[in-house]
C-alpha cells in the first residue's frame, strides 16, 4: 500500500480520488443517455466531491505532479465540461423545436472553450504550487452554473430557446479576464 503516499505512482491516493472523478463523470453520462435525471445529477456532484478532494490530498501528502495536474484536467473536461452540457441537452432542448444547428454551434463553443480553459490552466499550472486566484471561472463553476441555469428553467417561466443565452455567458467567462480567489 506504499504507493498510495508514492508521489511517482500513477495510482496514488490523489489520482485515485481523480480517476473516482472520472468514474463519477461516466456514470453521469450513463444516467444521461437513459433520462435519468436525478442520478446523473447525483453522480455529478459526486464528481465535485472527488474534484475539491483529490487537490486536498494532492497538497497534504505532497503528491501534485504534472501527470496528476493532466489527469486532474481530462476529469475536469468529462466531468464540469461535457456532463453539463450533455444534462442541458438531454433535460431542455432533446426533442424541442428549438434549431438543431443552433444547439449544435453553442454547444459546441462551450466545449472549446471549457477545453481551452484547462489547457490554459495547464500550460500555467506549476508542480506543487497553488495560485492564489483564477483567471476566468474555473469549470467546476462553470457546470455549477449551468447546473443553476437548469433550475432555474425548471420554474417553467423560460423558454428553451432561452437556455442557450446562459451557455454563451459562461463559455466567454471560462476565459475572462475574471480574476476569482482560490479556496
Amino acid at each position: 500500500m506504499d504507493f498510495l503516499f508514492n508521489k511517482n505512482h500513477h495510482f496514488n491516493l490523489a489520482n485515485l480520488a481523480t480517476f473516482m472523478n472520472i468514474g463519477a463523470g461516466v456514470l453521469a453520462i450513463y444516467f444521461l443517455t437513459h433520462q435519468e435525471f436525478f442520478g446523473a445529477a447525483l453522480f455529478a456532484w459526486i464528481a465535485g466531491a472527488f474534484d475539491i478532494i483529490d487537490g486536498k490530498i494532492a497538497r497534504k501528502y505532497n503528491l501534485s505532479t504534472e501527470f496528476g495536474i493532466q489527469l486532474d484536467s481530462y476529469a475536469d473536461f468529462l466531468s464540469f465540461v461535457i456532463v453539463p452540457v450533455m444534462f442541458i441537452y438531454f433535460a431542455i432542448f432533446e426533442g424541442s423545436d428549438t434549431n438543431l444547428g443552433l444547439i449544435a454551434i453553442v454547444f459546441i463553443h462551450y466545449v472549446i472553450s471549457g477545453l481551452r480553459r484547462l489547457i490554459q490552466f495547464n500550460i500555467n499550472a506549476e508542480e506543487g504550487e497553488v495560485a492564489k486566484y483564477f483567471t476566468g471561472i474555473p469549470t467546476p463553476l462553470g457546470a455549477i452554473l449551468l447546473f443553476s441555469s437548469y433550475l432555474v428553467w425548471l420554474s417553467g417561466y423560460i423558454p428553451a430557446d432561452f437556455m442557450l443565452l446562459p451557455i454563451i455567458v459562461i463559455a466567454y467567462l471560462l476565459n475572462s479576464k475574471i480574476k476569482i480567489p482560490h479556496p
